[in-house]
């Protein structure tokens, strides 16, 4: 519950109304000196109320300005920082525009060069089909030269694939005829004996890079002999030990080996260099036999590189055993087989092509 205040002046009367009947009745310049007194007390109060809220409306002036002054420097670098942004955009702008106007320069050209290209397709079109049987001319007469040089069968059977494709691709019911000679020798490929002649030459060539690290016979050692433990004995005993150490390192000076071969030619450094690249020489020479179909030179130079090495070399290195089977395996190759040829197709091709040209004419 709140109770309405009293002004100051009631208050007063009933603050003072004891006194001022225990006052005299002649005496009423004392109540008005203390109602003076009230008065200036209530004016000095008024003052102060009225110099602090002065204060105080001068300090918030000055905070206002204050925050009036942040809020204008804020506003003042936003206006710089959008002016520099757009000044960044209008020249992003301008590099656009370049851009754009070399983009639609290159496209022009591009546009022109479609057309030109689509008129070149247009006037190429027209003579696929001579573009076509000089390519498979081409591709045959490569097959022939590989078939006949290296025996590449596979090639040959590819290219004469790779033929069938592309008539099958220009379907003119004139090149029938074309097709059933290019199956027959594919059907013919498939069914003949061939050599390997590209896997044959791989391991002559991986024999020729064994020959480098393949140990020599005079190169054998003896392997190692353990050496005694000490007995208790000598281990107390110094000079016991140390005549045990002196005997061995003498018997160590001479060995006794028995050999499976009955006599290790000896060959110095030179001649080991020039032993290495003379059966090199031998594995070329049986390299070159296998492409020119040679067999008695193949399996001869084949049968003097397996001796060589068998005399030469050390026979108990494994890797030697296996360059041996391999050179063994080899020779037993027949590379002088007969290979059949593509020369129907490759004249069937060139007749229809020559047909074709007198008819045009």
């Amino acid at each position: 519950m709140s109770e309405t205040p009293a002004s100051p002046g009631v208050a007063t009367e009933t603050a003072l109304a004891p006194p001022a009947a225990a006052a005299p009745a002649g005496a009423p310049g004392g109540s008005r000196g203390v109602a003076l007194g009230w008065l200036l007390a209530f004016a000095l109060a008024a003052l102060a109320i009225v110099g602090w809220q002065w204060y105080d409306t001068r300090v918030q002036a000055a905070a206002l300005k204050d925050e009036l002054a942040r809020r204008l420097a804020e506003g003042e670098a936003r206006n710089k920082e959008a002016l520099g942004t757009a000044q960044d955009a209008s020249k992003l702008v301008r590099e656009l525009e370049a851009k754009v106007e070399t983009l639609e320069g290159g496209l022009a050209e591009s546009q022109n060069q479609q057309v030109a290209l689509e008129a070149l397709y247009q006037q190429l079109s027209r003579n696929s089909d001579e573009w076509a049987l000089a390519e498979i001319e081409q591709t045959l007469t490569i097959a022939a030269q590989q078939l006949q040089l290296a025996g590449n069968v596979k090639a040959a059977i590819l290219a004469l694939q790779n033929a069938d494709i592309r008539l099958q691709r220009i379907d003119r019911p004139q090149l029938a005829p074309l097709r059933k000679v290019i199956e027959r020798d594919i059907e013919r490929l498939r069914v003949s004996p061939f050599v390997d002649v590209a896997g044959v030459a791989l391991k002559i060539d991986n024999l020729m890079e064994a020959v480098e690290v393949l140990p020599l016979a005079m190169q054998q050692r003896p392997p190692p002999q353990s050496a005694a433990p000490a007995s208790a004995e000598d281990a107390g005993n110094i000079v016991a030990r140390l005549a045990r150490e002196i005997w061995q390192d003498l018997r160590s000076l001479v060995r006794i080996q028995t050999l499976d071969q009955a006599e290790v030619p000896l060959v110095d450094p030179g001649q080991a260099f020039f032993l290495r690249e003379n059966l090199k020489l031998r594995l070329l020479s049986a390299r070159i036999a296998l492409l020119q179909r040679d067999a008695k030179s193949y399996r001869s130079d084949l049968q003097a590189a397996r001796q060589w090495l068998e005399r030469f070399y050390d026979t108990r290195d494994p890797n030697l055993a296996a360059a041996l089977a391999m050179l063994r395996q080899l020779a037993e190759t027949d590379v002088a087989i007969a290979l059949p040829d593509i020369n129907a197709s490759l004249s069937a091709v060139r007749d229809y092509k020559l047909t074709r040209e007198k008819s045009q004419r």
